[in-house]
């Protein structure tokens, strides 16, 4: 296991253990980084209307298409440890 995976699987524990929770956008953010760093470019359909917040979150992770998974990866270790 690389170095990087590694403080990611910690600042994932460390996102479940914040004393706060974030805003919403920060949660989608969240959310975002950690389907681009585990499943890499969305390829799922794009929910239909009817379903809110599947859309939000697919929008979101789309968003971040192109995104390398190490990028990913540091940006959501990043914005964990401004959470911290």
């Amino acid at each position: 296991m690389s170095d990087l995976t590694a403080k990611f699987e910690a600042a994932v524990a460390n996102s479940k253990n914040l004393s706060e929770r974030p805003d919403n956008a920060t949660m989608l953010k969240l959310y975002a980084l950690y389907k681009q760093s585990s499943v890499g470019d969305n390829a799922d359909k794009k929910p239909g209307f009817s379903d809110m917040v599947g859309r939000v979150k697919w929008d979101a992770w789309n968003g971040m298409k192109g995104t390398a998974s190490d990028a990913a990866k540091q940006q959501y270790i990043d914005l964990v440890e401004s959470l911290s």
